[in-house]
């Protein structure tokens, strides 16, 4: 897996999340709402990233960054807007066109444009600074979201639990999934973000593209309630992941990652984290599903 470390993109990467920004507060607005903010994540395509479908009223709409093709597309039902995704737009701009697209169609739109969970603070409605956008960079960086989804995808589908699927979290900008204990452990403090996604017990599998105090691409893997406390790092695997106990995180950077490096990252440090919260009935979760294997998928072999 090639990296794209975030000094050789930061610029690129912060329009894309300023994007997110504004696809994920459509999601905040339209979407059924779902414990853990689930319903806000954006789901990842082959090109980018996208709402899904959204209704308003009787109408159907989705909005799609393909950094591919360097477009944002603008769905509502048969009608398309193409805006082009380019260098020295503002994000102005793109809000600008994109809500314009979706309230010429009847979509009535009320969100609050002030970035969420950024280090600094975007009126997405207003700021007119001309943002970077490199196409190659943003496929690269699209690519390491779509590998984290992969195995993250891998990891948790055949478990036996209650978890939420790998989406794009936009106010972090990680690719992140999570296993949720049924129980109900209210947030300690009035913090809007954080009590809604923060009330059962949990362990977050996620993926973030770094920033600049670290510049590598990184897998973590949460718990909640946080445990900030020593906690073995030897058995989690491979060697070089670890447990932050300040963070209350564990750790293992892309550049140390091969072959089957992340799933034993994620069970080793699932199994680690799942016995610190006390949760029972784990095995249960790893029992093999009942249904034939599936053929193994090979890269085809396009030579002539």
């Amino acid at each position: 897996m090639e990296i794209i470390r975030h000094s050789e993109w930061e610029d690129t990467k912060l329009t894309l999340h300023l994007l997110s920004q504004i696809l994920g507060k459509l999601k905040l607005g339209f979407a059924p709402q779902e414990p853990q903010w689930a319903h806000v994540t954006l789901p990842l395509t082959v090109t980018g990233f996208s709402t899904g479908p959204l209704w308003s009223g009787e109408m159907l709409f989705e909005i799609d960054v393909d950094v591919a093709a360097s477009v944002i597309t603008v769905r509502i039902d048969t009608e398309t807007t193409a805006i082009p995704l380019t260098a020295g737009t503002s994000i102005k701009s793109y809000y600008e066109a994109i809500v314009g697209a979706l309230r010429a169609s009847g979509v009535a739109i009320s969100i609050n444009p002030e970035s969420q969970e950024m280090p600094d603070t975007w009126w997405l409605d207003r700021d007119e600074s001309p943002l970077a956008y490199d196409t190659a960079a943003a496929k690269k960086g699209m690519r390491l979201f779509q590998y984290a989804a992969r195995e993250q995808t891998a990891f948790l589908a055949p478990l036996r639990c209650r978890k939420v699927k790998p989406a794009l979290f936009w106010g972090t900008f990680d690719v992140s999934s999570l296993i949720v204990y049924n129980k109900h452990e209210p947030f300690p403090k009035d913090l809007v973000i954080e009590k809604a996604a923060f009330d059962e017990p949990m362990i977050e599998f996620g993926f973030w593209l770094g920033d600049a105090s670290v510049d590598v691409p990184t897998f973590f893997v949460l718990p909640y309630p946080f445990q900030y406390t020593e906690l073995p790092s030897e058995r989690i695997q491979p060697a070089d992941a670890y447990y932050d106990a300040a963070m209350s995180e564990c750790f293992l950077s892309l550049e140390y990652v091969t072959d089957r490096d992340v799933q034993s990252f994620f069970r080793t440090s699932f199994d680690l984290l799942s016995e610190q919260l006390g949760w029972e009935g784990c095995d249960h979760y790893f029992l093999p599903l009942k249904m034939p294997a599936q053929p193994k998928q090979e890269p085809m072999d396009e030579s002539p």
